[in-house]
C-alpha cells in the first residue's frame, strides 16, 4: 500500500488517542467516568449510539454481504423504529429517572440480587464475545491482506481503543464517536461516488444489472422460520432484538443515561429510528455497486489472499483449472452486461428481456465457479471460508484512487474503535457496579472505584482480543455478532418485560431466565431449528410465560387470588 495511505492511517490513530485522552476532564469520579455527569447533548448521544452500531463489521461484512446477497439484509432493521418508540415511552424515562448506573440495578429493586447478578453476567458474557467479533472484522482482513500476524492486527485495533477508553471514560467515548461517525458516513458517500463515476455504464443501467440478479430485492414476505432475512423476521424478531439491545444492553442503555434529560434521551434514540435504515441501505448499496464494478472488472477467484495462497500450494492443478473456467465465465458475463446496457439504450436490436436472461445465466456460471473455489479452499484449510469479509477491502486496496484507501481503512478502524470503546466502557461499568461494588467492596472512595474500573476495562479488552482470534474463523462476521447477541438478548429482554407484570415474583424471574436461555439453546441446536432472529422471540416469550406461571400458580394453589 502507498506510504500516503499509511500516513493517513497513522495520523488518524494518533489523533483519536490524543483527543480521547484530552476528554478525560471531569472523569475523576465514577458519575463522570461512567455517565459524564448526565451532561451530554442529545445529538452527541444519538451519534454515539449510531456509531456504536456502525462497527467495522458493518463496513467490511455488510458491504460484502451486499455484494453477494444484495439488499435483503436491510429487513433486519425493520423493527428498529417500532422498538425505539416503545422504549421512548417505557424503559427510557424509567431508567433515566431512577438514576441508576446500569440497567440491571433496577432488577434487584424489582426482584432480588441473584436475578440482577445472573442478568448482568449474561450481558457480560454476550457483550464480551460480541466485542471480540468486532475486533476480529478488521484484524483478520488486515492480517490476510498485509501478511501480518493476527495477534498484531488485533493489537493495532485494540490497544489505542483501550487506552482512550481507560483514561477518558464515557465522555471520551462519546465525543470520539461523534467525529468517527462523520468519517464513516463521508467514506461511504465517497465510495458510492467513485463507484458510479468509474462504471462504464450509466447509474441507471448499473442498478438495472444489479436488480436483474435480485440484489435490489428488499422485501421478502414469506413466513419461513428458517429464513433469516424476511419482512416478518425483521418486524417481529427484529423488534424483539432491538428492544433488548437498546432497552436492556448496558452498552446502549449507558449511552442515553448520559443525556441531560429524559426528553433528550428519547431524542437520541429517535435519531437511530429515523436514520438507521437509510444508513444501512447506503452500506448495502456500496456492496451492490462493488458487485456491478466487478461485472466490468475481473475480480479474483478468491478474495482472501491467505486462502488463495493455501489453495495454490496444496491443489495447484485443480485451482488452475478453476481459474481458467472463471476467467471465461467473467468475460462472458461482462459481454452479456454490456449487451443489456446497449439494448436498454436502443443501440442495437437485441431484445432487453433476452439480454437480461443471458446476463443472469452468465452470472450464475460465475457464481457456480466461485462456489467450487470456496469449497476447495474450505477443504484445503479445514475451515469455513469467510470470503465475504474480503470483497470490499480488496476493492479498496486495488481499485480506489491514491489516498482514498487510507481514508477508508481509517474509517474501518474508526468504526471498530467506536463500537469497541462503547462496549469496553459498558463492560467495565457492569463489572464494577453490579459485581465489585455490590458483592465485594460496597463502600469505597471514587478514586478506588476508578482504579478498579480502568483495570476492568483492560481485562475486558484482553478478553475481547482472545475471542477475536476465534471469531475470525466463523464466517460472515455481521451474522456472527448478531448470532452471539440473539442467543442472550431475548431472555434478558424477557426479564425486563416480566418486571412490568403485576405480581411477578423473584422466583419466577430467576428461573424464568434460566428457562429462557434453555429454550434458546434448544432451538439453537435444532430442537426445532429456527433462524437466529427468532431466538429473541423464543427467549423473551419463554421467560415471561415461565415467570408468570412460577409467580402465580403457587398463590392460586394456596387460595390467594392471582393479580
Amino acid at each position: 500500500m502507498h506510504p500516503l495511505n499509511w500516513l493517513i492511517i497513522g495520523g488518524y490513530l494518533i489523533y483519536v488517542v490524543v483527543d480521547g485522552v484530552r476528554r478525560a476532564k471531569g472523569t475523576h469520579e465514577i458519575s463522570g467516568y461512567f455517565l459524564a455527569n448526565r451532561s451530554l447533548p442529545w445529538w452527541a448521544v444519538g451519534l454515539s449510539v449510531m456509531a456504536t452500531q456502525l462497527s467495522a463489521i458493518t463496513l467490511i461484512g455488510t458491504t460484502g454481504q451486499g455484494a453477494t446477497d444484495g439488499m435483503r439484509f436491510v429487513q433486519f432493521y425493520f423493527g428498529l423504529p417500532l422498538a425505539m418508540v416503545i422504549l421512548g415511552v417505557t424503559l427510557v424515562p424509567f431508567l433515566h429517572g431512577s438514576k441508576v448506573f446500569t440497567a440491571y440495578e433496577y432488577l434487584e429493586r424489582r426482584f432480588d440480587a441473584k436475578t440482577r447478578a445472573l442478568t448482568s453476567f449474561l450481558f457480560l458474557l454476550s457483550r464480551g464475545m460480541s466485542c471480540g467479533t468486532i475486533i476480529a472484522a478488521p484484524a483478520v482482513v488486515f492480517s490476510a491482506i498485509f501478511g501480518w500476524d493476527l495477534v498484531w492486527s488485533v493489537a493495532l485495533i485494540g490497544i489505542p481503543t483501550v487506552i482512550y477508553t481507560m483514561v477518558g471514560g464515557v465522555q471520551a467515548v462519546t465525543w470520539v464517536d461523534v467525529k468517527q461517525m462523520v468519517l464513516i458516513v463521508a467514506s461511504l458517500i465517497v465510495l458510492v461516488v467513485v463507484l458510479l463515476v468509474r462504471l462504464p455504464v450509466n447509474p441507471d443501467d448499473a442498478l438495472y444489472l444489479a436488480g436483474a440478479t435480485g440484489r435490489l430485492r428488499v422485501f421478502d414476505f414469506s413466513f419461513d422460520l428458517n429464513q433469516t432475512y424476511t419482512f416478518w423476521s425483521g418486524v417481529i424478531g427484529g423488534t424483539f432484538l432491538m428492544l433488548s439491545y437498546f432497552g436492556t444492553d448496558q452498552s446502549q442503555v449507558q449511552r442515553y443515561l448520559t443525556a441531560r434529560s429524559v426528553d433528550e434521551a428519547r431524542s437520541s434514540l429517535l435519531m437511530s429510528a429515523y436514520w438507521k435504515i437509510p444508513l444501512q441501505a447506503l452500506v448495502l448499496l456500496v456492496g451492490v455497486l462493488v458487485f456491478v464494478h466487478f461485472v466490468f472488472r475481473t475480480p479474483p477467484l478468491l478474495f482472501n489472499p491467505a486462502d488463495e495462497a493455501a489453495v495454490e500450494r496444496e491443489a495447484p492443478r485443480e485451482y488452475a483449472e478453476l481459474k481458467m473456467r472463471y476467467s471465461e465465465a467473467v468475460a462472458a458475463r461482462e459481454s452479456a452486461a454490456r449487451a443489456v446496457a446497449e439494448a436498454r439504450n436502443g443501440q442495437d436490436g437485441l431484445n432487453v428481456a433476452a439480454a437480461v436472461s443471458e446476463f443472469r445465466a452468465r452470472n450464475e456460471e460465475v457464481t457456480a465457479v466461485r462456489n467450487e473455489a470456496l469449497d476447495l479452499a474450505a477443504r484445503v484449510t479445514s475451515s469455513a471460508s469467510a470470503d465475504v469479509n474480503y470483497i470490499t477491502p480488496w476493492f479498496v486496496l486495488n481499485d480506489l484512487p491514491l489516498g482514498l484507501a487510507g481514508v477508508f481503512i481509517a474509517a474501518v478502524m474508526a468504526a471498530a474503535m467506536s463500537s469497541i470503546a462503547a462496549e469496553l466502557n459498558s463492560l467495565s461499568t457492569a463489572t464494577v457496579i453490579d459485581f465489585y461494588r455490590r458483592w465485594i467492596k460496597p463502600v469505597g472512595s471514587d478514586a478506588h472505584f476508578l482504579r478498579v474500573s480502568k483495570a476492568a476495562t483492560g481485562f475486558w479488552g484482553l478478553f475481547a482480543c482472545v475471542v477475536a482470534t476465534f471469531a475470525a474463523t466463523l464466517g460472515s462476521l455481521i451474522e456472527v455478532v448478531n448470532r452471539f447477541g440473539s442467543f442472550f438478548y431475548g431472555s434478558i429482554l424477557g426479564v425486563f418485560l416480566l418486571s412490568m407484570v403485576p405480581g411477578a415474583r423473584p422466583v419466577g424471574a430467576f428461573f424464568g431466565l434460566i428457562a429462557g436461555m434453555s429454550a434458546v439453546a434448544a432451538v439453537n441446536f435444532g430442537a426445532p431449528s429456527v433462524s437466529f432472529l427468532w431466538h429473541n422471540v423464543v427467549g423473551a416469550t419463554t421467560v415471561v410465560l415461565v415467570g408468570v406461571i412460577l409467580s402465580w400458580v403457587p398463590r392460586i394453589a394456596s387460595g390467594d387470588k392471582a393479580p
